[in-house]
């Protein structure tokens, strides 16, 4: 049996938490740091003109193509939000072959635009589903976005196939276990110690916001990423779960 390292992070659009420092250089070394084998990442800038002229270090390419040469891996991208400057959503990245699906448009009010980005992996031959996600800061908005994920996994999903479910949930009311785990699903921290690691604010984490669930598979650790340098990068902590294939 082999292990597969997810890492999700709500990456802030490559800057710092309010937005004065460009921060994709110390965001590639810190996740190279991790070396995960698939990244889903929040908040992905795929293009911003406003700040590619304002700021000579930030990339002119998207930043799922930047993340994916700096880190070596393969990106899909999922567009959530547009605008006159550019537009923003999730990005995953993998080691391993990837093919990209559907970007499932779960957006529920005019001011948040949100998506789960649906790819899937070939590990050594074994097929994976990778659903990367972001959900909405209210909870009653949430509760309507968790129906259309449970409706698209059992809608659109083959029920056998090991599937990675992870993202920036925003639940800081830790309700997401109820709505998911009729389906299956495991929330790897909840499996391993019995409860959801504080991952906002990144500088003095107090609420849980970031989740990784996860069906027919093993979880063998879990771990958020604190301290030194992720205190000072985005406003999230990104959050790694090593599984069993």
């Amino acid at each position: 049996m082999s292990t597969l390292t997810i890492t999700s992070y709500n990456i802030h659009k490559g800057m710092s938490p309010l937005n004065r420092l460009v921060i994709m250089t110390q965001l590639g070394q810190a996740l190279a740091g991790v070396s995960p084998d698939v990244l889903c990442l929040q908040e992905v800038s795929g293009q911003n003109l406003k700040r590619v002229l304002a700021y000579n270090e930030y990339p002119s390419q998207s930043q799922h193509e930047w993340f994916g040469e700096f880190l070596g891996l393969t990106n899909s991208y999922g567009k959530n939000a547009e605008y006159t400057h550019g537009h923003h959503g999730n990005a995953t990245l993998s080691r391993h072959p990837l093919d990209p699906k559907h970007n499932v448009n779960i957006t529920v009010n005019r001011l948040e635009k949100r998506g789960v980005l649906h790819s899937e992996i070939d590990v050594n031959g074994q097929k994976m589903v990778i659903l990367n996600a972001h959900l909405n800061l209210l909870h009653r908005d949430r509760i309507k976005q968790y129906k259309a994920i449970g409706d698209y996994i059992t809608g659109e999903l083959d029920d056998g196939t090991p599937l990675i479910l992870a993202g920036d949930f925003n639940d800081w009311s830790k309700k997401s276990d109820d709505f998911l785990g009729g389906l299956g699903l495991v929330e790897v921290f909840g499996k391993l110690y019995g409860k959801h690691p504080a991952t906002f604010p990144a500088k003095l984490p107090m609420i849980s916001l970031d989740r990784i669930y996860v069906r027919h598979l093993t979880v063998k650790n879990a771990i958020v990423h604190g301290g030194v340098p992720w205190a000072d990068l985005s406003d999230h902590l990104p959050i790694t779960a090593v599984v069993e294939v």
